[in-house]
């Protein structure tokens, strides 16, 4: 199922719409490049709970800020070609360019975190250290019509919508599908390992100054909010599925969040997928950019875009990014021991609200944890990463694991 059509096409028929979806969602070859998403929330430095408003980020990014801060002016990338994105609560948002090996990658986006925590610091401004804001409610920052939209269609699930708008923060991972032979396999991985890590890597137990009794009250907010946008893709039970066919019958079934048009109101009825659009459930028919745009409104663990972007994690303190990096690319990369890691997830499989609850508290996931971490350790060496950073992702991770035998603090 593959489509020769092109941006700009107007779909008029489910296949089309199937074979666009399977066309540009996996793209099989050598495993090559990776990349991270540092997502942060961001705080005045002398008093933390205190509201930073967009005019300050706006000066403070210079000619970095992104257009939903400053839409007059293109923004400069970064020195590494990385760019800096701002989210509806006023989080910032490193993507960096993807590297040929994870060694580059860590050395340029180490780079770019330190120009970047310089310009905020000039301002009186920090990123915040862990994966939800401790200090503040949710509350907007920036608005555009796509953002009135989101908060428009979650405010009717509940309060989790605005939680993970305005105040979670993530650490998004993205590596190569691999070749035809092995993607399906990485996908599987890239899923199987989400629990574990997920407990494991969680940093985000305090709220707006409460502890929430979560590890992770960031996944939690996303578990709340629409599933049918995003529950995983891929579960124990759909083992045996074609992981194209399974990603095209998600996205083509997910509601629409919002439909761009001229004017401020982007809004949808609730309800109504994109199969009912390519129905007739709305005025004019789709095209190939609509269901691009839809595309990027599903928010799942792990979503395929042409490479695997796995997006279970929180947000690390400071440079501690690199060890669950480090750890993801060697689960999902080393062909000579996911056999291991998928045995070692079996009892875990599909608990995500368990990994968001109680961290490694929970024993299954602390077993199954331990012998992740094991294993990734032992194949750092197959990633690239230098020896100096191979023994900090050490560290990291024995940290982690001590603590969580110590429990909640």
């Amino acid at each position: 199922m593959q489509s020769d059509l092109d941006s700009g096409t107007i779909l008029r028929a489910v296949d089309d719409a199937a074979g666009y979806v399977a066309k540009i969602c996996f793209k099989t070859g050598p495993p090559r490049l990776s990349g991270v998403e540092l997502e942060w929330t961001v705080h005045d430095a002398a008093v933390p709970e205190r509201p930073v408003d967009p005019a300050r980020l706006r000066t403070a990014l210079g000619p970095h800020a992104p257009s939903t801060l400053d839409p007059d002016i293109p923004a400069a990338p970064l020195p590494h070609s990385g760019t800096v994105s701002v989210e509806p609560g006023g989080q910032v948002e490193l993507s960096t360019a993807p590297r040929r090996s994870l060694g580059e990658l860590h050395e340029t986006t180490t780079s770019e975190f330190a120009h970047l925590t310089d310009l905020l610091g000039a301002a009186g401004l920090v990123l915040g250290d862990t994966g939800i804001d401790p200090h503040r409610p949710p509350t907007p920052v920036v608005d555009t019509p796509r953002y009135r939209a989101m908060r428009c269609a979650f405010d009717r699930l509940g309060a989790a919508g605005r939680t993970m708008m305005y105040s979670t923060a993530g650490l998004q991972v993205c590596l190569d599908a691999g070749e035809s032979t092995e993607f399906a396999d990485r996908w599987a991985v890239a899923h199987a390992v989400g629990p574990p890590l997920l407990a494991t890597f969680a940093t985000a137990r305090r709220h707006a100054g409460r502890d929430t009794g979560w590890a992770s009250a960031r996944m939690a907010a996303w578990q709340f909010i629409d599933p049918a946008r995003t529950r995983p893709a891929w579960s124990p039970a759909s083992e045996s599925t074609d992981p194209v066919q399974a990603w095209v019958r998600y996205a083509l079934a997910a509601p629409l969040l919002c439909v761009r048009r001229d004017g401020e109101d982007w809004s949808v009825p609730p309800g109504i997928t994109f199969t009912d659009w390519l129905a007739g459930a709305l005025p004019g028919p789709p095209t190939t950019d609509d269901l691009d745009y839809h595309l990027s409104t599903l928010f799942p663990p792990v979503r395929p875009r042409g490479y695997l972007e796995i997006r279970y994690l929180d947000a690390q303190p400071g440079a501690e990014w690199i060890a669950p990096v480090g750890v993801l690319a060697a689960l999902v990369g080393d062909d000579r021991t996911r056999d291991a890691v998928r045995s070692a997830c079996e009892p875990v499989g599909g608990r995500w609200a368990e990994a968001a609850r109680h961290g490694l508290r929970d024993p299954l996931l602390a077993r199954a944890a331990g012998t992740l971490l094991d294993l990734a350790l032992r194949s750092l060496d197959r990633t690239g990463l230098p020896p100096a950073t191979r023994e900090e992702i050490t560290r990291i991770v024995a940290r982690r694991l001590a603590a969580a035998r110590k429990g909640p603090r």
